[in-house]
């Protein structure tokens, strides 16, 4: 199963999943990064035709691997490992060039760090979300909620769910049932784009989502359910039962649990800061 990560440089997002236990890091976002094109896309197009007519092997040496984009789904992107990428590097003139190449170097290391000592990953990951202005009390659910997640899509893949397209159906339908919006509706209500939802959330939206994930898991282990469209029931029970206390809560204390902030302009743990004056 590929997932994919997000990592910083100079305060812009790079994707990189990890393929045949190496990071692979998604070229378009690269080429974002050093050419500030307006048009990534199309630059790398240019770029790949260019070095295909030069008989250059960076071309043929970049895989097509599964990355979430901007709509929550998984689509094929051109994708180079840390030698790719190096090569990649140099044929575009930039004042990056160079801190880039030292920011990969780094990163690429870290990767053989983590495999020795996978508790680094965490770690990193923690230091990423505090470096960014989460309180230590969100930083706890989100990692809480990484790990059901991987537990969920861990249990997909014994019971023959595909990865990609069909996690994200899967997904949706959970999200659905929990707060009545799919994961890309959700986004909009939020005002993203490209952003990670869940980094976006509140506590108590982290919390009902991981709710309907991990009942999820609980009921497509107690179904035993095989395939993509048991467990598609499966998901949407999980988020009945995520959703049913949503609502039982939001009666309660007389306000809806999903909310239009998001942590854009301001970071999370001034926003908090600012709801508790």
């Amino acid at each position: 199963m590929e997932t994919t990560h997000l990592a910083l440089f100079q305060g812009k997002s790079i994707r990189k999943t990890i393929h045949n236990n190496e990071w692979w890091f998604s070229v378009v976002d690269v080429v974002g990064v050093l050419s500030n094109s307006s048009d990534p896309r199309n630059y790398w197009k240019v770029l790949k035709s260019r070095l295909k007519d030069e008989g250059s092997q960076v071309v043929t040496k970049c895989n097509q691997l599964k990355m979430q984009a901007s709509d929550g789904k998984f689509y094929d992107t051109d994708c180079a490992n840390t030698e790719g990428i190096f090569r990649i590097v140099q044929t575009i003139p930039s004042p990056n060039a160079e801190p880039f190449k030292l920011w990969l170097a780094k990163v690429g290391y870290e990767r053989v760090q983590e495999i020795e000592d996978p508790e680094l990953a965490t770690k990193r990951m923690r230091t990423l979300y505090k470096a960014k202005g989460y309180s230590d009390a969100w930083i706890e659910k989100r990692m809480r909620g990484i790990a059901v997640r991987d537990e969920l899509t861990e249990e997909w893949q014994k019971r023959g769910v595909k990865g990609g397209k069909e996690y994200a159906i899967l997904t949706a339908e959970i999200s659905k049932a929990t707060f009545d919006m799919t994961p890309s509706e959700y986004k909009e209500f939020k005002g993203l784009r490209r952003q990670n939802l869940r980094d976006h959330m509140n506590d108590l939206e982290l919390i009902f989502f991981m709710l309907g994930e991990a009942s999820t898991t609980e009921i497509a282990r107690s179904k035993d359910t095989q395939g993509f469209d048991q467990n598609k029931s499966a998901a949407k029970e999980g988020g009945d039962v995520a959703g049913h206390a949503r609502k039982e809560l939001e009666h309660k204390i007389g306000k809806k649990v999903s909310s239009r902030d998001n942590y854009l302009e301001k970071p999370q743990d001034k926003k908090l800061l600012k709801d508790t004056e």
